[in-house]
C-alpha cells in the first residue's frame, strides 16, 4: 500500500490548509483540509489489502528474428470474494515496462490483455515480473502484488533468403599475398588449428594436442563442397549501431544459407573470435552467438583482418563500411551510405557490393551468385 503522486499532493495541500487555517483562525480552510485528509485516509483503507489475483503470461513466439512480431498475452483472474476496482498491470520489459489497464474484475472474473514485444534489438529480452496494482476510485493510493514469473525472449538476427556460395574451389591467401585456388583431394589437410565449438571431434589431431596442450583439429578441404568464411567488422566506430545490426543480419543470412546447403562455413570477427558453422545443426548455436555479439572497443586504427582470415579457404566475404581494403580474391560488402569511391575490385577484392541495408546486400549477393 502506498500513496500515488496525486495522493501525496492532496495530502500536502490538506496539511497546508489545516495548518494555515488553524494559525489564522479561519475555520473554512481547516474544514477543507480535514475533508482532504479524510479522502486520503479512505483511499489508504480501500487499498490496505493487496489484490487477490492469479496471473499468467504466454509469449508467442519465444524465439523471433529481429524486427519480426512477437506477442505477450496476460491473463489475470480475481480469486478473491470481493470486486476489485481499478486494476492495473505492469509488465517489465528489460529496463522498460508496459502498463495495461485491467479495469474492474468481479469475483472469479478473468481479464486478458495482449501487447507487442519490442524486437528491434538482438539479444535476450527479459519479460516480467508482472505487477498487478489496485487503486482507489480517485487514484490517490495503490496496493500492489507481484504475480507471474519472468520469461525470456531471444531475438536472433534477421535472415534474408541467400544463395550459398557457388564456387567449389579452395582459396588460400598466403602470408606473402599470393592466392592458391587449386583443386586437390577430397580430404586434403589444409591446416592444423585450435579446436573451436562446432568442429567435429573425429578431426582431432592427437599428436598436435599432446604437443601443445590444447585441443587441435585437422582443417580439411573438400573441393566438392564450397567453403565460406565471413569476416565481420566488429570494431567500434566503423559501423553505426544500426548498420552493425544490418551487418550481423548479412552474416547470419550467408552463413545459414551455406550451412543448409551442406557447405562448411566459418565466422571470424575483426577481434579474432572464430566459430565454425558446419551443417544445419550448427545454425542455431551460430544465431545464438550472433544475437549476443556486440562491437569491440577497438578503434578504426586496429587492423581489420586477423590471421585466421588470411588462412581461410574457399570464399571469403568481408562485411564492413566505407572504402576499406580487403584481401585478394575476397568479396567486400560495404554497408551504410556511400562516403567515397569503392575500392577497385581489380586491386584487392574479387567483387564489391555496396548496400544500404541487409536486404539489399543479400539481394545483390544473390544476383552475383546466379
Amino acid at each position: 500500500m502506498r500513496l500515488t503522486r496525486r495522493g501525496i499532493a492532496v495530502l500536502a495541500v490538506a496539511a497546508l490548509l489545516v495548518v494555515s487555517g488553524w494559525w489564522g483562525r479561519y475555520p473554512l480552510p481547516v474544514a477543507l483540509g480535514a475533508a482532504f485528509l479524510g479522502v486520503v485516509l479512505a483511499a489508504l483503507l480501500t487499498t490496505s489489502r493487496p489484490p487477490t489475483v492469479q496471473a499468467g503470461r504466454s509469449i508467442h513466439p519465444e524465439l523471433v528474428e529481429r524486427g519480426r512480431p512477437a506477442t505477450a498475452r496476460l491473463r489475470v483472474r480475481n480469486t478473491g470474494a470481493r470486486r476489485l476496482v481499478g486494476l492495473l498491470a505492469t509488465d517489465a520489459l528489460g529496463r522498460d515496462a508496459r502498463v495495461l489497464p485491467l479495469g474492474d474484475l468481479a469475483p472469479d472474473e478473468e481479464a486478458t490483455r495482449d501487447y507487442h514485444l519490442p524486437t528491434g534489438s538482438r539479444g535476450r529480452l527479459t519479460v516480467g515480473p508482472l505487477v498487478v496494482e489496485r487503486a482507489d476510485p480517485f487514484g490517490l493510493a495503490r496496493s500492489r502484488v507481484t504475480a507471474g514469473d519472468r520469461a525470456t525472449v531471444r531475438v536472433h538476427p534477421r535472415q534474408w533468403p541467400a544463395q550459398p556460395p557457388a564456387s567449389g574451389r579452395r582459396r588460400v591467401v598466403h602470408e606473402e599475398g599470393t592466392v592458391d585456388e587449386s583443386r586437390r583431394g577430397s580430404a586434403d589437410l589444409r591446416d592444423v588449428r585450435e579446436y573451436v565449438p562446432g568442429d567435429e571431434v573425429r578431426h582431432l589431431h592427437w599428436k598436435a594436442t599432446a604437443r601443445t596442450g590444447r585441443l587441435m583439429v585437422r582443417d580439411l578441404s573438400d573441393p566438392r563442397r564450397s567453403r565460406l568464411t565471413v569476416l565481420l567488422d566488429t570494431r567500434d566506430g566503423i559501423l553505426t549501431a544500426a548498420d552493425f545490426d544490418e551487418a550481423v543480419d548479412v552474416a547470419a543470412s550467408l552463413l545459414s544459407a551455406s550451412a543448409r546447403a551442406g557447405h562448411p562455413a566459418r565466422l571470424i570477427t575483426s577481434a579474432g573470435r572464430e566459430s565454425a558453422v558446419d551443417g544445419p545443426y550448427a545454425i542455431r548455436p551460430m544465431l545464438d552467438a550472433l544475437s549476443e555479439l556486440r562491437q569491440d572497443r577497438a578503434t578504426a586504427d586496429t587492423a581489420l583482418v586477423p590471421a585466421q582470415a588470411r588462412r581461410a579457404g574457399g570464399d571469403l566475404v568481408v562485411i564492413t563500411a566505407g572504402p576499406r581494403a580487403g584481401l585478394p580474391g575476397a568479396v567486400l560488402i560495404l554497408l551504410g551510405p556511400a562516403t567515397g569511391p569503392a575500392p577497385d575490385p581489380g586491386e584487392a577484392t574479387r567483387r564489391v557490393i555496396r548496400a544500404a541495408d541487409a536486404e539489399q546486400a543479400v539481394r545483390r549477393w544473390n544476383e552475383a551468385n546466379r
